[in-house]
């Protein structure tokens, strides 16, 4: 995977250039594409590190484009789109992507989610190979090389969370175990395959011990931000952390009427069973 590569998937000529511009002041190469097809292939051609990918596209559509960059890149996905229902947010995040954007957007706000991704771990896991091949370790991008000092490093410890023993490395509860380091997550003793997003959300529901951790506290992590210092949660936000929570039960297997390991306390967030 190329650090300093990237690829925007857009139809819209006047878009496209734009999404490349921003990501070419943030210190990558830029290969664009008008089509999904064409897109895959770039993916396939160049190894990027970010992908943008518009949803609505003739042929082959940003969701499908989406799914197939995932059975073969571990690339950062950004939706974008003039599109804001529901059911498109649950889509969009369902097939892998790790950020969704509503057209019209700004490109402060663009480079600044981009950066927040780019502070996150890289690879996913064992169970998530690029190209087939075993997971490297992560490499500085552009942005992470002028990140602030303030930013949360990808590995370090979050405020909130419980620290676990100096020899201890992974959190178990009720035969759901988490390597974070290896960012593993294995549910009685069988592999599960998540997304960044919903690794990070349940080693910090994990490690947060009962606490209750709320929406703000969650979509400020996955921002790569410490704590709720603007105290705003916009509700793309707040909707993208309940879809991400959703696919994550999903994953495990639980109903939230009857918790196995996620409680949702209503008007706050969420927390660990008992």
């Amino acid at each position: 995977m190329d650090k300093d590569v990237a690829v925007v998937i857009e139809d819209g000529e006047d878009i496209r250039e734009l999404l490349a511009q921003v990501l070419t002041q943030a210190g990558f190469t830029v290969h664009a594409a008008a089509g999904g097809a064409a897109g895959v292939d770039l993916v396939r051609q160049h190894d990027p590190v970010v992908v943008t990918i518009d949803v609505n596209m003739p042929g082959i559509d940003g969701f499908e484009a989406a799914r197939q960059i995932r059975m073969v890149s571990n690339a950062y996905i950004v939706m974008i789109t003039a599109r804001g229902d529901e059911i498109d947010t649950l889509q969009g995040l369902q097939t892998g992507a790790d950020d969704y954007i509503v057209k019209p957007f700004r490109p402060r706000e663009l480079r600044a989610r981009i950066e927040a991704m780019m502070r996150r771990p890289r690879e996913l896991a064992a169970t998530h190979p690029t190209h087939g091949s075993a997971p490297r370790p992560s490499t500085p991008s552009p942005m992470q090389q002028s990140a602030p000092q303030g930013g949360m490093a990808a590995t370090g410890p979050l405020p909130w969370l419980e620290a676990p023993g100096a020899d201890v490395t992974w959190l178990e509860h009720r035969g759901l175990r988490i390597e974070p380091d290896a960012r593993v997550v294995e549910l009685d003793g069988a592999e599960l395959e998540l997304t960044r997003s919903e690794f990070d959300i349940l080693r910090m529901l994990l490690g947060s011990g009962r606490r209750v951790v709320s929406k703000l506290q969650l979509a400020s992590m996955l921002r790569g931000e410490r704590g709720e210092r603007d105290q705003y949660l916009s509700e793309h936000d707040a909707r993208a952390i309940e879809v991400h929570v959703a696919n994550l039960r999903r994953k495990l297997g639980e109903s939230p009427a009857d918790p196995r390991w996620i409680e949702t306390v209503r008007g706050v967030g969420y927390r660990r069973t008992a």
